[in-house]
């Protein structure tokens, strides 16, 4: 995996925030679809979609033309079906750091979070929060 620090994100790679929130993700339906477009099913093997009252299909059984009916995904251990503990896509590359697996195309609640917004993604035990001078920000309009 290469080094995927970015001069905008004051990331320190720490896995914190993965190890804590991980199991929680949920991708888009455009992520699904980015997926199954890409043959992912080392990465769609992890979510069921969830219709409105039924029962929980694994993502990997998923046409294109499901996803419209598609009210929300769920990440799963594809050989239980219970709920994950750590995100299976959280790896370790040194004593201290963590890189993400799937980096190029992860679902974009991983893209997007920021932990240094006040009142939305704010996460005061992030590291990279304690060695800058990023307070507590508000978001932007």
């Amino acid at each position: 995996m290469d080094d995927l620090t970015t001069n905008d994100e004051p990331c320190e790679q720490c896995g914190l925030c993965c190890r804590i929130f991980g199991p929680g993700i949920t991708p888009t339906a455009a992520n699904v679809y980015l997926w199954m477009e890409q043959g992912r099913t080392d990465i769609l093997r992890w979510f069921v979609a969830v219709r409105e009252k039924s029962t929980p299909v694994r993502c990997t059984d998923l046409l294109a033309e499901d996803l419209g009916s598609i009210v929300s995904f769920e990440m799963r251990n594809p050989d239980t079906g219970e709920y994950m503990t750590v995100c299976p896509f959280l790896r370790r590359v040194a004593k201290e750091r963590y890189l993400c697996g799937i980096h190029p195309v992860k679902p974009e609640m991983c893209c997007t979070y920021q932990p240094w917004i006040w009142g939305e993604t704010y996460f005061n035990r992030c590291r990279a929060l304690l060695k800058t001078d990023r307070n507590r920000k508000w978001p932007q309009d």
